[in-house]
């Protein structure tokens, strides 16, 4: 455990492990892709994706290049920044997320086509089912079956990684894990909900849903971004440089210090992933960074400034969910494409436009949301 000492020393410190991030995944990235590429790790053609040409020569880039940041992060926090009380649990938040993500990409491109029953085809085996115990199973599990149907709204027409209601269980054991820690763990001072201007909420126990709710829809945020050469690196950078500082300044030195190494390491993976692509980060590293960014903003009692620094992705997240909701009750689209930044690629703008101008809205956001965190 690295003691907190006050006075800039301490924050070059802190910045420091930015570096040592950097440097230690920049050492490493060769062997990565070498790896992802003997194994054939690589993309593939999503179907949804298939319309837009620009996309066509990523089928053969590999996925799977968020392991750059997750293992360099896991390692250089295990071996330089290990805490009982502050670390353990963020690292492993990051971990089942990454390891739920790297499941569904091997699944993406190794797996067999996976089908769910239709709710019709369920009904008629209530209905016609030769042996009555089963008629009752089918019946008593009908709303959970439904809850997967609707669920599959949410994933990609590519059947054959995880479903979605498996990556929402998933996640949900993340959250939890993450709400039993903040809430009987750190103590009372979790329970309240902080918001600029002095002004706060106590939550109580109802936090911990909220805390469960935060992890997942933030993980899946991420997920949503990942969709472009650059875009969910370059933001994550300035959301993870921010949330170093106000780690630091709120007195954290284990979290601030687990931020900066993020930033380095995310350094790395967006200079390889700036297009053209030498890879991209896939579930492995969007699920996990995602879950990170949410424990972390969480442990330093930022929950109130945590849309700012998630800004755009939310926003994207937000995006898919009003297109399926829109389809689903009206019939029609609200954009082009879902998620945001396919909507404005359909519409002409090239990919580095899009990406570059998706940085800049994020990085007003974050400064903004840092600013009113000051006050």
């Amino acid at each position: 455990m690295l003691p907190f000492l006050q006075g800039t020393s301490d924050l070059a410190y802190i910045i420091s492990f930015a570096l040592v991030g950097a440097v230690v995944a920049f050492a490493w990235s060769p062997l990565l892709v070498r790896l992802l590429r003997k194994f054939n790790v690589v993309k593939g053609t999503k179907v949804e994706l298939a319309e837009l040409g620009s996309h066509a020569h990523k089928a053969e880039t590999p996925v799977m290049g968020g392991l750059l940041v997750i293992v360099t992060v896991a390692v250089i926090t295990y071996f330089l920044n290990w805490s009982r009380s502050f670390t353990w649990v963020p690292i492993g938040v990051m971990l089942i997320s990454a390891l739920l993500g790297g499941i569904d990409d091997f699944m993406n491109i190794f797996g067999n086509e996976r089908r769910s029953r239709k709710l019709s085809h369920i009904w008629n085996l209530i209905k016609v089912h030769s042996e009555w115990k089963m008629r009752v199973w089918y019946f008593v599990t009908l709303p959970w079956t439904a809850f997967k149907r609707l669920s599959v709204w949410f994933g990609s027409r590519n059947q054959r990684g995880v479903f979605v209601h498996e990556k929402l269980i998933l996640q949900f054991v993340a959250g939890v894990i993450t709400a039993y820690w903040i809430y009987a763990r750190l103590g009372p001072a979790w329970h309240y909900i902080y918001l600029p201007f002095d002004i706060s909420w106590n939550a109580g126990w109802l936090i911990m849903p909220i805390i469960v709710l935060i992890v997942m829809f933030t993980a899946n945020a991420v997920n949503f971004t990942d969709g472009m050469d650059g875009l969910a690196g370059g933001m994550l950078i300035t959301t993870f440089s921010a949330l170093t500082f106000l780690s630091w300044i709120n007195g954290f030195a284990e979290i601030a210090i687990l931020n900066t190494t993020t930033v380095g390491a995310l350094v790395a993976y967006t200079y390889f992933n700036i297009k053209p692509a030498r890879f991209m980060m896939g579930d492995v590293g969007s699920l996990g960074l995602g879950a990170l960014l949410a424990v972390n903003t969480m442990a330093i009692g930022e929950i109130g400034t945590l849309p700012f620094l998630g800004f755009m992705f939310y926003i994207e997240a937000i995006s898919v969910v009003i297109q399926i909701c829109s389809k689903l009750i009206f019939g029609k689209k609200v954009f082009a494409m879902a998620p945001l930044h396919h909507h404005f690629e359909v519409r002409g703008w090239t990919e580095e436009k899009t990406v570059m101008r998706f940085w800049v809205i994020h990085f007003i956001f974050v400064v903004f949301g840092f600013w009113l965190t000051l006050h």
